[in-house]
């Protein structure tokens, strides 16, 4: 029977499907010896938020594959794994409407004040009628900007065009004819993007070409009223530049659920800024995605490791080898 490591843990039935196909080992990710040591003398490996470097399979001669329970594989050198023969599987269908809900939260208790303005009603302050001091900004009939119209970006588009009666506005490598025909979405620049739109949300993967996608420049590119999403990953941004913006009143807000470091640290400036939504990454959080997922990596690594596995491959290449 074939040996896989699992870096995290899963659901009872879950494991209990892999036991059916394969020998689970289970090992602590922060015990990094025996985790390597696991990698070497396994057929594939399942887990997530862990970074997988090139020295880590150094003599993992028998690993053919490796499945991650997330939509992103930052934590994974995929040209490396590419050389190796080593199949990379990802989750990135299961998540997506749990992901784009988090990402309208956002949107909404950004514009809205909705924590700020919770957490001022619990600290006594609502004394009187609201004034101008406590007003947000309409959502309805406002522009979205998506930078990156994928399956996360395509149903945020959905909530936003025929729930929220938005205009949307679109940059991708490709065009999505689907979103444009069922959501009036358009294809445009980002300086376009970013110079017409009330709402900027990143929907794309990290990449060297999307680290620090949103610089300094791109944040004195918006409006002065607009406000950022980030739900996609935290070193999309250029998070130095984007609190100076906060600060300065360069941008008007920002909804976060994802950062460069994670947990977010205790004494970062985003923590004690009223207009930011901080959340602690929980794009894909709730009990019945987290469980397709895991239950979709699981059923990826074994289909990968009898050689069936036809999608959720990330690299596609290394079926020709």
């Amino acid at each position: 029977m074939k040996k896989i490591v699992a870096w995290k843990s899963l659901p009872e039935d879950v494991l209990g499907f892999l036991q059916q196909h394969v020998q689970v080992v289970q090992v602590d990710p922060s015990q990094h010896d025996a985790f390597v040591a696991a990698l070497r003398d396994a057929d594939g490996g399942i887990g997530a938020s862990v970074t997988i470097t090139p020295a880590m399979l150094e003599g993992a001669s028998r690993l053919k594959a490796l499945s991650t329970i997330s939509v992103g594989y930052d934590q994974f050198d995929v040209d490396d794994l590419t050389r190796r023969g080593i199949v990379l599987a990802h989750t990135p269908d299961v998540l997506t409407e749990s992901t784009a809900d988090t990402v309208f939260s956002l949107i909404l208790a950004s514009a809205r004040r909705v924590v700020e303005l919770a957490d001022w009603v619990k600290a006594g302050q609502w004394r009187a009628s609201i004034g101008p001091a406590q007003f947000g900004l309409d959502v309805q009939g406002k522009t979205i900007g998506i930078v990156g119209l994928g399956r996360i970006g395509g149903a945020v588009a959905r909530r936003a065009a025929l729930g929220f009666n938005m205009k949307v506005l679109y940059t991708n490598r490709s065009a999505n004819p689907k979103a444009e025909q069922a959501y009036g979405a358009r294809r445009v620049e980002l300086a376009d993007l970013l110079a017409q739109s009330d709402f900027v949300c990143l929907q794309v993967p990290l990449t060297q070409a999307t680290r620090h996608l949103i610089g300094a420049a791109e944040l004195r590119a918006m409006k002065k009223s607009a406000i950022l999403i980030n739900a996609s990953r935290g070193a999309t941004v250029d998070e130095a530049a984007l609190i100076e913006a906060l600060r300065n009143g360069t941008i008007h807000a920002a909804g976060l659920d994802v950062f460069d470091t994670e947990p977010l640290p205790a004494d970062s400036p985003l923590l004690s800024m009223p207009n930011v939504v901080a959340l602690p990454h929980i794009g894909s959080a709730t009990h019945e995605t987290r469980h397709a997922m895991a239950l979709n990596a699981a059923e990826n690594l074994v289909a990968a490791l009898d050689g069936t596995l036809t999608m959720n491959i990330v690299n596609r290449e290394v079926l020709a080898q």
